[in-house]
Parts: C-alpha cells; structure tokens; sequence
C-alpha cells in the first residue's frame, strides 16, 4: 500500500474508532519527512517545515537531496537498512547548517518508504540527550552570575563612595562622588527593569502595518549610532503585503538584531549588515492539536558577515544570561524572542553559505481585513 500524496489517512485503521493519524503526524514535535522509493519527498510535517524554512507544498515531489544534504556518512549506509547519526551536521535548502539528531528507518510493508526525522540538536540536548545541563540550570546560574557581577560591583563602589562623602569636605570632590554613586545605581536600575521586560503579560497591540517605514527608521537609528561606518544593504520585496504586528515592540526587535549584528562586526575590514524581506509562500506552523495551522508568510532577515556565534552557545541563543561577549548580559536574543512570539511569529538564527553570513529570521503573520 503506498503512502497517498494527499495525507496519512490511510493509516488510519478502519475496523476501530481512533486518532486521525494525519493529525498525530502534524502535532509531533520532532521534524519528520516521509520518503517514497524513488528518493522523493511524500510528506513533511510542520516541525519539519520551520526547521529547514521550506513548506511542505515546496518539497512534495523534489528529489530528497534537492531539500537537504545527509550526513557524510549517509552514503555509506546498506539498503534496506536504518541509518542514524547523532549530532550530526547538515546542510537544508538555501544553504542552512543545521546540527541533528538524524535517524532513517524503513516502513514495514512498505518497501522502499523510508522515514527520517531530525532532532533538532538544541532541542533534543533540552529533552535529555547527553549530559548538557537544561536549560532552566544554565538560566539559574548564569542569572547568579551575571547579578553577582552587574549589582554587587557596584553596590562596592556605591558604598565606597558614600564612606567618602561622609568624611570629605571639597565640594568638587563631593560633586563627583554623588556623580558616581547616581550612575551607579541608574545603571542598577536600567538591569532591573530589562530584567522585568520578560515578566510583562499584557497583550502586544497588533495591528496592520507597513513593515518598510518601521525598517527605515530602525536602519536610520543604527546608520546614526552603534553602526556608524557599516554598510546596510536593502534586499526587499517590495510586494510585501502589510503585517499584524505592534510598531514599538518590533521596532525593539529590529534595533536588538542590528546592534546584536554591528556589535559582530566589530574589527572586520569591510564589515555589512542586510536587511531583506520576502513573502514565503505556504509557509506555515502547527497552532496546537485541533486548531489551524498559522501561516507565517512574512519573512524580514538581518545578516551579517561576521563570524557567526561561538560553537558552543549557538544552540542556546535565545536562553536568558547566555552571551558570547565578555560584556554581554544575555537578554537581547531572549527578550527579542519573547516580542516575536508575542506577536505570533517565530524568530530563527542560522548560518548561510553563498553569500557567507549570520541570518536572524523573523517569520510573521501577515494582516487580514
């Protein structure tokens, strides 16, 4: 029996009362594609259409190594047989590296379909695999580190400088101190409240926009201050329909990203940052088991050609306190990712080739009358 182009339902047993099987296989977690036995792709489930960025639509039919490159050692597998690797690296469509857990394995009484799933490796280190710590562990201690350093060091130079005061009697010396200890502890302040921007509730207010006006102004911003000296390029759509978001909260987003990019930038000969934007037909992502899939068409990207983020944080980028700069706090990826999501999208990072460079992706719904 061959899996039918149009859905699972063939699996679904017809003698007994059971789940739709076309649903289970959109609700799982773990990205999934079904190959028939000519090597084409037959199905892709949604977890698989956001982690190699393609809709399913796109892939039924092409040849599988027109969507991803396997392993190395893939080839090298025996036929008829199940093949895995773990964390392993592959290369998607457009030129995305991906690290993976990658199992194959054949469908009984199906000869020829065979069945890979890819463990997303951040994902699958979160659920257990290996000995990594969680990703609440890393929180909790880079949050203690990162107070014990941000607020204890200057609460010493706080009190010092009052201890001063206390037994000083030149006004300009005592002007400088109260100079000091107002810095202090304004910069004790703006900590906290970014702290508390992860703990705000109310609902974003999302309305129809114009997305170009609001990627001037955030290009403008940058061109005037942190990425003064930096090429920003323009890949546009310029078809681009409008976009349900809220202006400051994606405004907050679009600084975050390009400062987080020149920041990358810093030292390089001929440093450049692009902003593109593109309308990515059937892209889409399940909303939870019994409701619609939320179709994301609305890409907007900011690249760079930097160096990319150290190999060993890359997979725990948009975790609170996770930083690779020495003067890092590790709360713009996060809170980035939090505004996103808030405003119904999802935001990727990734590593390109051809041109070589960082992505950060936003994926965002566009606005319905």
């Amino acid at each position: 029996m061959a899996f039918p182009r149009g859905g699972l339902r063939r699996f679904r047993p017809q003698a007994v009362e059971g789940p739709n099987f076309a649903e289970l296989f959109g609700a799982l977690p773990v990205a999934v594609l079904v190959l028939d036995p000519d090597g084409r792709i037959a199905h892709a489930n949604p977890a698989c259409e956001v982690l190699l960025n393609h809709s399913e639509t796109s892939m039924v039919g092409q040849p599988y190594d027109a969507v991803l490159l396997p392993p190395e050692d893939y080839a090298d597998r025996r036929d008829g047989r199940g093949f895995a690797a773990f964390d392993a690296e592959i290369e998607a469509v457009r030129g995305s590296r991906l690290r993976v857990d990658f199992l194959e394995s054949q469908v009984p009484d199906h000869p020829g379909w065979r069945i890979v799933t890819l463990h997303h490796a951040p994902q699958a280190r979160k659920m257990g695999h290996g000995l990594d710590r969680s990703a609440g562990a890393r929180a909790a201690i880079g949050a203690a580190a990162m107070l014990g350093h941000e607020i204890k060091n200057p609460l010493s130079g706080i009190r010092g400088a009052a201890q001063l005061l206390q037994t000083g009697s030149d006004p300009d010396t005592n002007a400088e101190l109260t100079r000091l200890i107002t810095t202090e502890v304004d910069r004790i302040a703006a900590l906290i409240d970014r702290m508390q921007d992860f703990t705000d509730t109310r609902p974003l207010d999302l309305a129809p926009t114009n997305i170009y006006p609001l990627l001037d102004h955030g290009r403008r911003v940058a061109l005037a201050g942190f990425a003064r000296g930096i090429v920003i390029e323009e890949w546009f759509d310029p078809s681009l329909p409008p976009v349900l978001v809220d202006r400051d909260a994606f405004l907050q987003v679009l600084i975050n990203l390009l400062k987080n990019a020149a920041e990358a930038l810093k030292g390089l000969a001929q440093p450049r940052i692009i902003l593109s934007t593109a309308f990515r037909h059937g892209m889409s992502v399940n909303a939870g088991p019994g409701q619609p899939r939320r179709p994301l068409p609305i890409e907007i990207c900011v690249m760079d050609n930097g160096p990319g983020a150290p190999a060993d944080i890359a997979e725990h980028l948009f975790e609170p306190f996770v930083s690779g700069k020495p003067e890092g706090k590790g709360l713009g990826l996060p809170l980035v990712e939090k505004l996103v999501r808030d405003m119904g999208g999802i935001v990727q990072y990734a590593r390109e080739r051809e041109p070589e460079v960082t992505v950060f992706r936003i994926l965002l719904p566009r606005a319905t009358a």
